[in-house]
C-alpha cells in the first residue's frame, strides 16, 4: 500500500513525498507552491522543478530528517515503530523537525 506525506517548507505546503507499492519513492512539488513568487527548495538536492523526483531509496534529505541516537530509540520504543521502515519513521516523527521542513501523514 502506497504511503504519502505532505511536505511543508516554512509552513507553506510544498509537495508530496510518496512510497509506492513497489518500494520506490517519489517527491513532487505542488503546483501552487511552484507558483509562489519565490519558493524555497526543500533542499539543495531537490531544487525547484515541475518534474517529479524518483528514487529507489528514500531521498537522503528526507532520511536526514529522521532523528538518530537516543531520540530515535525513544521514538521506536514509544510508538512501536520499525527502525528499518524509514518512510514509517518519517511519517511518524517528522511533523515537528528542527529546521524549515516538516512532513505529516497525507491523511492529516
Amino acid at each position: 500500500m502506497a504511503r504519502k506525506g505532505k511536505v511543508f517548507v516554512f509552513e507553506y505546503y510544498a509537495g508530496i513525498i510518496e512510497e509506492t507499492d513497489d518500494g520506490h519513492f517519489i517527491f513532487e512539488y505542488d503546483e501552487s507552491y511552484l507558483n509562489l513568487k519565490k519558493p524555497f527548495p526543500v533542499s539543495l538536492t531537490l531544487p525547484i522543478r515541475k518534474e517529479k523526483y524518483e528514487s529507489k531509496y528514500l531521498f537522503p534529505f528526507f532520511d536526514g530528517l529522521i532523528p538518530e541516537g537516543w531520540l530515535l530509540s525513544l521514538s521506536i520504543k514509544n510508538w512501536k515503530l520499525n527502525e528499518k521502515d524509514r518512510m514509517g519513521l518519517l511519517l511518524s516523527v517528522c511533523e515537528d523537525c528542527i529546521g524549515s521542513v516538516k512532513v505529516i501523514p497525507y491523511e492529516k
